[in-house]
């Protein structure tokens, strides 16, 4: 049996069933034209997926589902497969709110097929992820709620959709994105549908967001998959942004073919760009006539650039905004913000702003002002010490009064104040009046390191609509850097001054960059200690920092350069106070400045915002911590 099938790598706009049918519609027509048999869409392609307690609206609801009739409409002498809200009015949820299912449809000859063996006319999600920045519990009810509910086995359940086509009898196996991912579950989906017989051809729809090396991962599942049933697979992705308040997900599409052997037959060429693909697949041979071809890397500075460039076009666009305004210190992250975002939006919408006190060096205003020159943006110099002047002598000569008994108190500003004062002054002040008067909003340039303990002023120079750079590490911004100078200019318009200093905030003298006095981080350590805070699976505490270092085998475990940590500190007292400040500070004023940052554009397997959840708990060390500390102290 040979198949024709439109893989339809559509956008998915969040939140408007509306512009997805349109563009659902349109696909269909081309899919049509070029004789396409089977045409197949993402999950939740209708509605969009990260909604939020829009889901809780009943009136979305019912217009999800009238879209979703104008597609089954359209399927007279088609299959159509696509994701929708599906609503079982009759029932109610965990929640006490009408039930819900991410559910996947099968439209042929105008009809839904699937309801001669299941309880419905549609597919149930049966594995709901309710990690990272997935909720689907929260909304949803699984196909192994209904199982226990209808008191039958899951697997009684796990049905094929069958169907007469070309007058002979074609199953798929139709499953909806973590069904595949049941590495970790107890539930193996699709081992479940083909015990069942007759399966020609898997298909999984899809709304996975991009992360960084990702689809290695899903390639080696998906492979296995179809190499242990003997039965080609579909995996249909959608692209675009879609968000959940804190945190901006791409999603890259990277839909593929894999034939019953599990080798990669196709998959759509670009990342991140809506396509409709024709494939003819011969399901009588699982697809191994068609050549074998290699997986598209997903993992090196360049995924990075395509997601934050993808990323910053699609959530301005969506929030009506086309300037920016960027602070510029003359350092490295303001720099590759100005270099992104001018490269996405265009010069002539992006404007550069230097704005230095008595503490910033001739060396960096020339730098800032050599980037701007370089970008073609608009640049301007507004210098702050005088209204920070102004500032420390307003508050420090003006005694407050306790009205009750006329008791004065005089306030000091110490340097440290005096340092966020500037961050202010240069944020809430004047980027945010520039940007208004530009017609935009201004960035936060913040990366991850510094967002992991709060390196960052509170409404200074953590302000912004947007923090694109707040998922890489600072080793990762220079990579970026020189990614930019080198594949995406075609020459340097980052200067390589700005590469070259140590990066500093410049906010007192004892933060000179012609000095060499920069941050207190150490990013070639401290980048990695950091990341094993929040990215591993199972996140890395001080006492596995401890441990590991007890060992001898830290650099190793959290992956800085080898001998390392002897380089940087005199012994294990100057070490284990280092750890301590630093997880002091993500647990404690790092905590309080991220729920307060803004959205964080996502690319790593675990970012800021909504995607790791916090709470303020303080800080707190375990048992065995204080254990180990006192061994190693001793044996000093």
């Amino acid at each position: 049996m040979n198949i024709k099938i439109a893989m339809c790598q559509m956008e998915v706009i969040p939140g408007r069933p509306d512009i997805n049918t349109e563009i659902m519609l349109a696909m269909i027509e081309e899919a049509r034209m070029k004789n396409a048999e089977i045409i197949v869409f993402p999950e939740m392609c209708i509605p969009g997926y990260l909604l939020g307690d829009t889901w809780e609206q009943t009136s979305f609801l019912k217009d999800c589902e009238s879209y979703g009739e104008q597609i089954i409409a359209k399927s007279n002498d088609l299959i159509i497969i696509f994701g929708n809200v599906a609503v079982d009015w009759d029932k109610i949820g965990d929640d006490g709110r009408v039930r819900k299912y991410n559910a996947c449809f099968i439209a042929h000859d105008q009809k839904l097929l699937g309801g001669d063996n299941f309880p419905y006319p549609f597919r149930i999600k049966t594995l709901l992820p309710n990690y990272r920045e997935f909720e689907e519990e929260r909304h949803f009810y699984s196909l192994r709620k209904l199982a226990e509910e209808l008191n039958q086995k899951l697997d009684e359940l796990m049905q094929p959709v069958y169907l007469s086509y070309k007058g002979e009898r074609l199953g798929l196996g139709c499953i909806l994105c973590e069904d595949s991912w049941y590495e970790n579950y107890f539930t193996k989906p699709i081992e479940l549908i083909n015990n069942k017989g007759g399966v020609h051809l898997f298909i999984n729809i899809s709304s996975s967001p991009f992360t960084l090396g990702k689809n290695n991962k899903r390639n080696r599942l998906f492979s296995r998959q179809a190499r242990e049933t003997g039965v080609p697979l579909v995996y249909i992705n959608n692209v675009g942004i879609q968000n959940n308040g804190k945190t901006i997900y791409t999603f890259d599409g990277s839909s593929t073919i894999y034939n019953c052997r599990g080798n990669i037959i196709y998959h759509c060429h670009q990342p991140f760009k809506q396509s409709l693909d024709i494939v003819d697949l011969n399901l009588s041979n699982g697809g191994t006539n068609k050549n074998i071809i290699n997986s598209v890397p997903d993992q090196d500075i360049s995924c990075i650039y395509r997601s934050l460039d993808y990323a910053v076009k699609k959530f301005t666009k969506s929030i009506g905004i086309n300037k920016v305004v960027i602070g510029v210190s003359g350092g490295i992250d303001s720099a590759v913000s100005a270099a992104l975002y001018t490269k996405a939006l265009g010069p002539e919408n992006v404007m550069l702003v230097n704005m230095p006190s008595k503490y910033n060096s001739n060396t960096t205003k020339d730098l800032a002002k050599i980037l701007a020159n370089n970008l073609g943006c608009f640049y301007d110099v507004l210098p702050i010490q005088e209204v920070v002047d102004h500032t420390i002598k307003q508050i420090e000569n003006n005694p407050a009064v306790r009205l009750a008994d006329n008791k004065k108190i005089n306030l000091k500003i110490s340097p440290f104040i005096a340092e966020n004062i500037q961050a202010r002054d240069r944020s809430a002040r004047l980027l945010a009046a520039v940007a208004a008067a530009f017609g935009g909003v201004f960035t936060c340039n913040a990366n991850k390191s510094e967002m992991t303990v709060g390196y960052s002023t509170l409404y200074g120079d953590q302000a912004g609509f947007l923090a694109a750079l707040a998922d890489l590490w600072k080793h990762q911004v220079y990579e970026l850097a020189h990614y930019l100078n080198q594949y995406v200019y075609g020459h340097e318009v980052i200067p390589q001054g700005i590469i070259n200093l140590v990066p500093s905030a410049e906010l007192s003298f004892e933060q000179s960059v012609d000095k060499g006095m920069g941050d207190p981080i150490i990013y070639p350590y401290h980048d990695y200690l950091f990341r094993s805070f929040i990215e591993p699976w199972e996140r890395v505490t001080p006492e596995d920092i401890l441990k590991w270092y007890s060992d001898g085998v830290l650099e190793e475990n959290i992956g800085c350069e080898p001998g390392l940590v002897n380089k940087i500190f005199a012994g294990p007292a100057e070490f284990i106070k280092d750890l301590e400040r630093w997880w002091s500070l993500f647990n404690g004023m790092g905590l309080a400045k991220r729920i307060q940052a803004p959205p964080v554009v996502a690319v790593s397997r675990r970012a800021y915002g909504f995607d790791y959840r916090e709470s303020q708990n303080g800080i707190y060390f375990t048992r065995q911590y204080y254990r180990l500390k006192e061994q190693i102290l001793r044996s000093c």
